[in-house]
């Protein structure tokens, strides 16, 4: 079973990229390698750690998958990157704005919201008409 379904991509000069997945843990994996397939040439460049993007990634896709997308449904991810910064986004069904959590040493999970914080230049939440959006971003080093 394929978890991605059909991307979109957005026409010049915008270079929007959106994918939608299926609630299923394969999705949040796949999520992972659609955003790598995007952002290599733009990462291997050294305009950005992809390493950084895919970390953050499987956050937002895992609390997704976890929290947000009813049985049946799927969540969207929507890749935007340019000269100045990489953002992805985190499209799902369920109103719940996520907050940051401190967990306890002995916590097995919890950490998500505070390793997308600790990497990404910015992150927010933004609300859809039903659901929201968990968003990131980081900042591209110009080249040289």
């Amino acid at each position: 079973m394929n978890d991605a379904i059909d991307p979109v991509r957005v026409p010049p000069p915008a270079s929007v990229v959106l994918m939608r997945f299926a609630r299923s843990a394969a999705s949040v994996p796949a999520a992972r390698a659609f955003v790598r397939g995007v952002l290599r040439d733009a990462c291997a460049r050294g305009a950005c750690s992809l390493d950084d993007v895919l970390v953050c990634v499987s956050e937002v896709a895992t609390n997704a998958v976890r929290h947000g997308v009813p049985a049946g449904g799927a969540f969207l991810l929507r890749i935007d990157a340019d000269e100045a910064r990489v953002r992805v986004e985190c499209h799902d069904a369920n109103r719940r704005r996520p907050r940051v959590r401190h967990p306890a040493d002995d916590d097995q999970s919890g950490r998500g919201l505070m390793l997308v914080e600790a990497i990404a230049s910015r992150w927010g939440v933004g609300e859809r008409p039903f659901g929201k959006f968990v968003w990131f971003e980081l900042d591209v080093r110009p080249p040289g």
